[in-house]
């Protein structure tokens, strides 16, 4: 496998440790340390919860992570990252034709280029490893997540898929997507890990070895995120289950949108007289049979032992925390496409310091009819990883009726129950379009309720005003807004020029 006249520095892979070499008995000793008495008794109630991302030695045995040059691991195929046209310049692809030699770049012109989410191969020469895989990651735009998202997995699929169509044995992967790219690098590493590891799950029989090569940026972060998906024991797997983000993907790693998932039933139609009795049972099935549904806890008790002084500020928050934790697995099992159909909650650009962008259109929420206990895991589910860096909402109140008024009881609840990531990193609550009664409400709310919001609620009475914030084109705003908020200018500038003439008149 090796070519003749392979320079010495480059790095054998089968010398690399493997990730249940370097960490699995760390990791256990670990495990044993983290779980107290206290932890247990959640660790047990999680048992119940199967993890997506399930302890496997054969596939641990597989994973390398190793901080240096993807060019010189002396492997079947190593991957370069690069741009439409193949001639990017940024470090690794450098690196990969300093190695290779003036060969490679005549040969990618034969490619013609390369579209996003694609892989094409060439040959190595002068590199150890016999082939190159080019792949082109998206161009980042937080508005266009969704596409981003699925194109870097479309990279690491297409590259998987070409080695196992050839037979490889050892491949070595860069980080796709550059910084020119601007793909945050924490969100591109989840899409990254759970690729290959469900690629290697279902066709992955005949690959010995994937390599991680990453920069010392990089290392920290694949350090941090892969026991998530590649537990290296039973506890630390179960340790794990609660900080997998919501968007796991499907079975094959590639994202899923809410909004388009498709609810199929098993025999639609009416059910035959006999079933009543298993019908019954299923219903009641569904009320909350299941671990979750006995798992929250009475808040307004936990409220009155702190305000008693029975708990320490320790060991509140860590009854917080695991209270968090039982919602966001609730949030994570069940199915909430219902809710996610309502477009009322939906990620968009950033604002003019770079912070994500969430909108919230309360017209769309239609507070009577739906199970706001469901609206509440759903914005869970949404917001987990949002809220892990700065963030900003935007409320849009424009022509909502009485029906979509959220309660004080509701948004107590869901302050109640949110991690404080939160509020933390929360910068600013944009409420656009509001009425008197709504300032009142919210003066309120902050004041006696979520004092720590105040500072941050924002009236905005226009568009232009929001628009000082966020640029136009970083917000999806709905048409009905745009509709209303233009409608609503006309009339206070005919307003105005009204009251101008008439001052004219009188003078």
């Amino acid at each position: 496998m090796d070519p003749l006249g392979a320079r010495s520095q480059f790095v054998e892979v089968q010398n690399l440790p493997t990730w249940d070499q370097s960490q699995g008995v760390q990791d256990e000793v670990d495990g044993e340390n983290q779980l107290t008495e206290e932890d247990d008794q959640l660790t047990n109630q999680l048992n119940s919860f199967e993890s997506p991302f399930p302890f496997r030695q054969d596939i641990n045995s597989k994973i390398v992570l190793f901080n240096g040059d993807v060019a010189l691991l002396n492997c079947t195929a190593i991957v370069n990252t690069s741009n439409e046209t193949l001639t990017d310049k940024n470090p690794v692809s450098d690196s990969i034709h300093r190695y290779a030699g003036p060969e490679l770049r005549d040969e990618l012109l034969k490619l013609k280029g390369c579209r996003t989410g694609e892989a094409k191969m060439t040959e190595g020469f002068n590199l150890a490893a016999r082939f190159i895989i080019h792949t082109v990651g998206p161009k980042y735009k937080a508005k266009y997540r969704t596409a981003a998202e699925s194109s870097l997995y479309s990279c690491y699929r297409n590259v998987m898929q070409l080695a196992k169509e050839h037979a490889m044995a050892s491949v070595g992967l860069c980080v796709v997507s550059t910084v020119k790219r601007a793909y945050p690098l924490e969100d591109a590493t989840h899409i990254a890990l759970r690729t290959v590891r469900r690629f290697l799950e279902n066709h992955g029989e005949n690959i010995e070895t994937v390599v991680f090569a990453v920069s010392d940026v990089e290392e920290p972060v694949y350090s941090k995120l892969m026991p998530l998906y590649y537990p290296c024991s039973k506890k630390e797997e179960k340790i794990s289950l609660p900080l997998l983000p919501a968007d796991i993907g499907n079975t094959e790693g590639e994202p899923v949108v809410l909004e388009r998932q498709i609810r199929i039933v098993e025999k639609p139609g009416n059910l035959e007289e006999d079933s009543a009795d298993d019908s019954l049972e299923s219903d009641l099935g569904l009320v909350g049979s299941h671990a979750f549904a006995r798992m929250e806890g009475d808040v307004d008790k936990q409220r009155k032992l702190i305000l008693q002084g029975q708990m320490s500020e320790a060991a509140q928050q860590k009854q917080h925390q695991r209270n968090y934790s039982r919602w966001l697995c609730r949030a994570r099992a069940e199915d909430l496409s219902d809710i996610a159909a309502l477009k009322a909650l939906y990620q968009t650009g950033v604002d003019l310091c770079g912070r994500t962008v969430m909108v919230v259109v309360g017209r769309n929420i239609p507070v009577t009819i739906i199970d706001m206990e469901k609206a509440l895991l759903y914005f869970i589910h949404v917001m987990d990883h949002i809220t892990v860096k700065e963030y900003v909402m935007v409320y849009f109140h424009t022509l909502t009726g009485e029906h979509n008024h959220l309660d004080t009881d509701f948004l107590k609840k869901l302050s109640d129950v949110v991690d404080a990531k939160f509020q933390k990193n929360l910068r600013a609550f944009y409420f656009v379009h509001p009425t008197f009664r709504t300032k009142v409400s919210t003066w309120f709310f902050t004041t006696f309720s979520v004092s720590s919001l105040k500072e941050k609620v924002h009236h905005i009475e226009n568009l232009q005003q929001l628009f000082t914030c966020i640029l136009p084109e970083q917000i999806d705003i709905p048409p009905f807004v745009l509709e209303y908020d233009t409608r609503v200018s006309i009339q206070s500038f005919t307003t105005l020029q009204l009251s101008i003439e008439d001052k004219g008149r009188y003078t």
